[in-house]
């Protein structure tokens, strides 16, 4: 199997070169607006954003930042096919404007749009985050009334482009060798997500770089293509960043499109990118290894009646019987597109 991954160092609000119904799946993370560190950022996008939060206008400078995220998912909605998923992560902001602390709800206006623009809310993510600061707490501290809830969790929140699900051919091949264990169902379909810890906004020794990195760690983009796609889909990132969603399509053998302002990002992936293979074979073992693990203990009480036709282990359900890892072969980089080659990965690389 071959793979393409293509990044465009340029605004997302226009994605010219990409067709109109040509994207099976988007994940990203934007910039969050009323985040102090994006300030700049969004400034530099709209003067009145400035202004306005130079004014302790904070209403105005939030509906201009959405209005801004706004021309972006308008171009998302237009490139992506119907039935098509729409994953974002998403946080609120807490800040004092002025003499006035207020909650900022993001999550709120995203889905709005979304909304309004012919796509349904799926059920969402509540991907939670918690410090062990004593310090995080914000207000008067053990005096009502005046103390703030602290915010430990951001959205990833989901949306379908139209009213139907995707359909496949009956028993269709890609479908189900694209299958996950049902454990991990049981586990990435909650809608709590507890387990994986945010990646540090700030990026060390790397010159003018603005001072942020990928919003998520890659264990997020990775569930999420397991979820909502199968092999050979295409997956586009329209605030690419550091390639987190790159990375994770490159080892699930999908397709992917990256769009990023700051081409100077592409020193910190071309980092990533040279382990690939061994981040490739690390993480089909650890799942292949957890779930036959998984498997002996649920034996001991319940009997497990199908075995996994690629690899010869038990399976919980007839689903998954087909399942199919891949491996990276070979990559090939041609300016900012590579081309991957994969191969079925085997039981013997387990040794």
């Amino acid at each position: 199997m071959k793979t393409t991954h293509t990044i465009f160092f340029q605004d997302s609000c226009d994605m010219i070169d990409i067709k109109t119904n040509s994207i099976d799946l988007v994940i990203t993370s934007p910039p969050y607006p009323m985040i102090e560190m994006w300030d700049v950022l969004f400034s530099s996008q709209h003067d009145n954003i400035g202004l306005a939060l130079k004014n302790e206008n904070g209403k105005l400078a939030y509906d201009l930042m959405h209005e801004n995220l706004n021309e972006v998912w308008k171009e998302c909605v237009r490139v992506v096919k119907e039935s098509g998923v729409i994953c974002i992560n998403i946080g609120d902001a807490t800040r004092k404007i002025g003499k006035t602390f207020q909650l900022f709800p993001n999550h709120v206006k995203v889905s709005q749009f979304f909304q309004d623009n012919g796509c349904i809310p799926l059920p969402m993510i509540l991907w939670r985050k918690p410090t062990n600061s004593p310090t995080k707490f914000m207000g008067s501290g053990m005096l009502p009334t005046n103390a703030y809830v602290t915010l430990e969790h951001e959205y990833i929140l989901i949306f379908r482009k139209g009213k139907t699900n995707r359909m496949f051919e009956p028993k269709s091949d890609t479908r189900y060798n694209s299958a996950y264990f049902w454990e991990e169902r049981n586990k990435w379909f909650s809608d709590m997500w507890e387990d994986m810890r945010g990646v540090s906004q700030t990026l060390q020794n790397n010159g003018d770089l603005r001072e942020r990195s990928a919003a998520f760690p890659i264990e997020l983009p990775y569930r999420l293509i397991n979820m909502f796609s199968v092999y050979g889909d295409t997956v586009l990132d329209p605030f690419w960043g550091t390639g987190t969603t790159t990375l994770a399509s490159m080892i699930l053998a999908r397709n992917s499109i990256g769009f990023e302002f700051d081409s100077e990002f592409i020193s910190i992936f071309e980092g990533n990118i040279k382990t690939i293979k061994i981040i490739n074979e690390t993480i089909n073992k650890k799942r292949i290894e957890a779930h036959i693990d998984f498997v002996e203990k649920y034996s001991k009480r319940s009997k497990v009646k199908y075995i996994s036709t690629n690899y010869g282990f038990p399976v919980i359900t007839s689903q998954e019987q087909n399942i199919l890892f891949y491996s990276i072969q070979d990559k090939i980089k041609d300016e900012h597109t590579y081309s991957l080659i994969h191969k079925p990965y085997e039981m013997e690389d387990l040794e």
